[in-house]
């Protein structure tokens, strides 16, 4: 068993914040110089790249149940229409503004943990996720006067990565993440491949392959790969040294992260109504954080039956 070393786990957990909106930024170059299915085809192929070799080398469990399998393909199909949507969003949206939007899937979460598995949410954490929602609609207000419908993609996103997280919920503890993250990249491959290199281009030009790219773009593709494979290992890394009580909250910080890097290289700013959402979006899912936290450290009640009477002699 892992020993717990948070310091290591917060560094690790800071380094996906980093490495997490970095590959936003290149996706959101490549949106207008590579079609959505060769971009989406070669950042599965070099997770499966990557992965593989880590898995023969360290001798992971890679191998499923038929149902197992299932829920993986059906998860697969997930992550590839997510990051999909989230590649579209990046073409019309800064860049700030669409990891805000979609960081309404902590409330999704919660909401679809309440209506769907039945698990206990107070009234304080339903009045923060409406309180969210609303500072998520203040960064779309803007938007979408100016791009139209475009603007709610992240909002899919976050529906998406929200059902994402409850198939991954009903797997995690049958699988290794690193094997399920290389199979996964195996299966994409399996399902982007054959569809893009048969259909047609003038049929479907987002499923366009073009192999005379410059080597400049064809570089900005291994990136992207890497960036969102290295991503997650970062993440399951941080988890095995620091409890996610600890590391939930830093996730915001990618917001901030993702406003810095947007105006570096893209030179975005959100306006004041956006800025005032993202903070909101920010501000509510923190509570969201802290009050689970605050409830999980609560004592479960003893039951009536079993506790014990004392009597003034003892």
């Amino acid at each position: 068993m892992t020993q717990d070393r948070p310091t290591l786990g917060i560094a690790l957990m800071l380094g996906f914040c980093v490495v997490a909106p970095m590959g936003d930024a290149i996706a959101k170059i490549l949106s207008n110089k590579v079609a959505l299915g060769q971009l989406l085809l070669v950042r599965f192929g070099v997770q499966a790249v990557v992965l593989i070799p880590i898995i023969a080398v360290t001798g992971r469990v890679w191998r499923m149940s038929q149902r197992v399998l299932v829920l993986t393909v059906l998860r697969t199909l997930m992550h590839i229409v997510g990051i999909g949507m989230m590649v579209s969003a990046l073409y019309y949206l800064p860049l700030a503004d669409a990891i805000a939007i979609a960081f309404v899937m902590p409330f999704m979460m919660l909401l679809l943990g309440h209506y769907v598995l039945g698990e206990e949410v107070g009234m304080r954490r339903m009045i923060a996720c409406a309180v969210g929602f609303l500072g998520t609609l203040l960064v779309i207000q803007p938007s979408f006067q100016e791009v139209g419908w475009p603007a709610l993609l992240p909002m899919g996103v976050a529906v998406n990565f929200a059902l994402f997280m409850l198939v991954t919920r009903k797997i995690a503890k049958e699988t290794d993440p690193i094997g399920l993250q290389a199979v996964s990249g195996v299966i994409a491959l399996a399902l982007m491949a054959p569809i893009l290199f048969l259909v047609p281009d003038t049929v479907a030009p987002i499923l366009a392959w073009d192999s005379l790219l410059p080597s400049s773009t064809w570089t900005l593709l291994v990136a992207i790969g890497l960036s969102g494979t290295l991503a997650h290992l970062l993440m399951t890394w941080s988890l095995r040294y620091a409890p996610s009580t600890t590391l939930a909250p830093m996730q915001y910080l990618e917001i901030p992260i993702a406003t810095i890097i947007g105006f570096a290289v893209f030179g975005d700013l959100p306006n004041t109504m956006a800025s005032v959402g993202i903070l909101i979006v920010m501000a509510s899912g923190l509570y969201i954080v802290f009050r689970e936290q605050a409830m999980s450290r609560q004592p479960e009640p003893v039951p009536v039956a079993e506790r014990t009477v004392q009597t003034p002699a003892e």
